[in-house]
């Protein structure tokens, strides 16, 4: 019997060998190199900098090669066809799991394997903003948080001390006040339409948010909670101490005629080359609220394709991508997210950085609406036009009647 089962073998080998093997195979392989494809959605010098590590990656394997594929604006587009005609990259940025979470590979087997150390490396707060009815889908790659940007030298023109980690928002009414009034410039700024997945940060800072964990939104993003965040942004306005900009504020701030703003640490490396004098702090919190203030989390992560038949080449560039040495390259173009590299390149000893991470630690346990409402979309499309009659100074409509209209 073994015998005959070894000359079956020898058979089988012959055959194998004849046909030219695993190279024979449509999975992406070349000659004993399996071939993954990565998808990015950034430009220009970013991707530059992506390929550079692509090439690193591919040098240090001979068994695997990345293609990298720049998708820029079109990256939604193409990853939606992709999903559809089952020719989906392996690899992929990913930020939107509530669109795209079917057609991703659950990475919770694989995070397993690795152990503990290595989940518990990332911030636990970034693993909510890559997960998906109970499952991993992507792995972080950076983040931001909101945070409190002023300008240090209109603050010294007015004569009022800089805003701290323990203010309120009462405390950033007054100062705006102050320097609207003593200075050229209005204390405050915000977006005229805010993108409502942002917004609703306030409203976790005062105990409340658009929906229920079930998805509704009446009794929520109408309650009294809720209104209180709206009129105070609208009173802000009315009274002439806060301005509502068409852009995100930086344009403002960058030419000092806004002294205070609310955003993501973007706009960071333009603050530092035009020069100006600036400050970051956590957001205010609200005094009746008893909580510290909240952030809504920008974050991105790495994905791969269900359809994938090349998974463990695909796992084995995602550990390289969202590792150490990769984190810190990427420093300066997003905030990195392992624990061991804030902590190695003294990025809490940053004071235009820490603070971000500070809001990061606050803001663990709250899942954004787009999250929980499967129309979100459409949802989100209502909720900026309610925003904007609420803001628009040519408007500004009766908050209670808007928000009531909302949550039908």
């Amino acid at each position: 019997m073994k015998k005959r089962m070894a000359v079956i073998c020898m058979l089988m080998l012959s055959v194998t060998t004849i046909l030219g093997g695993c190279g024979s195979k449509d999975d992406g392989s070349d000659g004993g190199k399996t071939k993954i494809r990565f998808a990015t959605w950034d430009v220009a010098e970013d991707v530059d900098k992506q390929q550079d590590l692509v090439d690193k990656f591919n040098e240090e394997h001979d068994d695997i090669e990345v293609t990298l594929e720049a998708y820029g604006s079109e990256f939604d587009t193409k990853i939606s066809a992709g999903m559809g005609s089952g020719d989906t990259p392996d690899v992929m940025y990913m930020w939107n799991y509530p669109a795209y979470y079917d057609g991703l590979e659950p990475l919770d087997d694989y995070i397993s394997e690795e152990g503990e150390e290595y989940k518990s490396n990332f911030y636990d707060t970034l693993w909510d903003y890559n997960t998906m009815d109970g499952s991993i889908y992507g792995i972080p790659v950076g983040f931001t948080t909101h945070c409190l940007f002023y300008n240090k030298d209109i603050f010294a023109e007015a004569g009022v001390e800089e805003p701290t980690a323990d203010w309120t928002w009462d405390d950033l009414q007054a100062a705006a006040k102050t320097i609207s009034e003593k200075t050229d410039a209005k204390g405050f700024s915000f977006q005229m339409k805010p993108d409502p997945y942002d917004f609703e940060m306030h409203l976790w800072s005062n105990g409340t948010a658009y929906c229920s964990e079930d998805g509704t939104m009446d009794g929520n993003i109408n309650s009294d909670a809720s209104k209180e965040v709206f009129q105070m942004f609208q009173d802000m306005e009315e009274e002439g101490y806060a301005i509502a900009t068409e852009g995100d504020g930086t344009d403002e701030f960058r030419a000092g005629n806004s002294a205070m703003y609310v955003y993501g640490s973007w706009s960071i490396n333009t603050l530092n080359e035009d020069g100006l004098n600036y400050g970051v702090t956590t957001i205010p919190a609200f005094a009746d609220a008893g909580q510290d203030s909240v952030s809504i989390l920008s974050s991105s992560g790495l994905s791969m394709s269900k359809d994938s038949k090349n998974k463990d080449a695909a796992w084995e560039f995602i550990k390289y991508w969202t590792n150490e040495e990769c984190n810190k390259v990427r420093i300066g173009t997003e905030l990195p997210v392992l624990n061991s590299v804030v902590e190695s390149e003294g990025i809490m000893d940053q004071v235009e950085y820490a603070p971000f991470y500070t809001m990061l630690e606050q803001s663990q346990g709250h899942t954004p609406a787009s999250f929980i409402i499967e129309d979100w979309s459409e949802v989100s499309e209502n909720l900026s036009l309610s925003f904007e009659q609420i803001f628009n100074p040519s408007s500004m409509q009766d908050v209670d009647e808007v928000l009531d209209n909302a949550a039908k």
